[in-house]
């Protein structure tokens, strides 16, 4: 029985495994030819213009926004800090669809619930500060539509249907909406009646 088992065991050596080295010529041949990754089971990344877009939305348009919320009188400390929070939400749909990871995108989901309330709360506890200086939001509120609507269109049409395409829609509503409910709050609502006639 032992040499039965040496028999056997002498017989799996090269590979290990019955038929494993035969696999590995494979995978070789695979990744030699372009049809496979690199070798330990990473996969190359494929998303780099969505990682370049993700970039250059974080570099143009983060930084200036920062500097605004650092910054400034508090009218455009406060529309600065609602402008980031958009930038980011949309800086992670991009770097989920770049490195295909969908966790991202319920982390964009939790931030564009969470950035128009924070705005909102802002707006409430400096009521009379911005009351005296409102800030101009108009064109922001614009802006801030047109980029939500450039990133989350082209993400539909790369992501495909099914629920992934729901949640970027989701989120592209909620930003949208909250930037418009942010707005309105910033620029103070509805002009008055002294303001009217």
């Amino acid at each position: 029985m032992g040499s039965a088992r040496a028999a056997v065991a002498g017989a799996h050596r090269p590979g290990g495994r019955p038929g494993t080295a035969g696999r590995r010529r494979g995978r070789r041949a695979e990744r030699a030819r372009g049809l496979r990754g690199p070798a330990g089971g990473e996969r190359p990344v494929t998303g780099l213009p969505w990682l370049a877009a993700a970039f250059a939305l974080l570099v143009l348009g983060l930084v200036p926004a920062l500097a605004g919320a650092a910054t400034g009188p508090l009218r455009r400390r406060v529309a600065a800090q609602n402008t980031a929070t958009l930038v980011v939400c949309l800086a992670f749909l991009l770097l989920a669809q770049g490195y295909g990871r969908p966790s991202y995108v319920d982390l964009a989901l939790v931030l564009a619930l969470v950035g128009p309330a924070g705005t909102l709360v802002y707006v409430r506890l400096l009521a009379a500060d911005l009351e005296r200086d409102p800030p101009r939001v108009r064109g922001a509120a614009l802006a801030s539509g047109v980029l939500t609507v450039a990133v989350v269109v082209p993400l539909c049409v790369a992501t495909g249907p099914g629920r992934a395409l729901v949640k970027l829609l989701v989120v592209g509503a909620l930003l949208v909406g909250g930037n418009v409910v942010a707005s309105v709050a910033l620029g103070g609502g509805e002009p008055k009646e002294a303001e009217r006639g």
